[in-house]
């Protein structure tokens, strides 16, 4: 058995994919589709390690990272995202995961990111900068994170019409 793993993600059929594959890798997973279904669990008992996603309906995988680095202490976090942000992967470290992950992302690849211990010297650096549009999604999830995830305020301090936003934050990200 390689552990008690928490699994956190609203995609039914994708949880349900990768659990299956958690488990046949010796892993005992329990899952949830949303933070509060998630903290819930983790009241009940103690993980060694979890995956949680960052969009979720409710509260953001952030606050779940949050809250599982605080009461369990040791615990493992890697968050898994189809959203990646600068921004958000770094705010995802300093609440405690280990690791930050881009969809998709095999069972294979999340369990080597529980065990990295240490930064990669040899990770690329890209050769050009990122476009325009990926800079400007970069600062609405940085603003967006510097709020606390709400977005009327995020809205304001950006200048913009809280609809914008929304419509801005259900877009995919710019690839570059």
């Amino acid at each position: 058995m390689n552990g008690r793993m928490l699994l956190v993600d609203d995609d039914e059929t994708f949880r349900s994919v990768l659990s299956a594959a958690l488990i046949r890798r010796g892993y005992e997973v329990a899952s949830a589709a949303d933070g509060p279904a998630a903290l819930a669990l983790a009241r009940a008992q103690r993980f060694d390690c979890a995956v949680v996603d960052l969009r979720m309906p409710g509260p953001s995988g952030l606050t779940v990272v949050e809250v599982l680095a605080r009461d369990q202490p040791g615990i493992r976090i890697v968050v898994l995202t189809g959203y990646a942000s600068i921004a958000t992967a770094v705010e995802a470290i300093k609440l405690g995961a280990v690791h930050y992950l881009t969809k998709p992302a095999d069972a294979d690849e999340i369990i080597q990111a529980f065990a990295r211990q240490a930064g990669d010297v040899h990770a690329p650096v890209p050769d050009s900068p990122p476009s325009v549009g990926r800079v400007e999604w970069e600062h609405i999830q940085r603003v967006l994170a510097d709020c606390g995830g709400n977005i009327s305020e995020a809205a304001r301090k950006l200048g913009m019409h809280r609809r914008s936003l929304q419509r801005k934050l259900h877009k995919r990200p710019v690839r570059d």
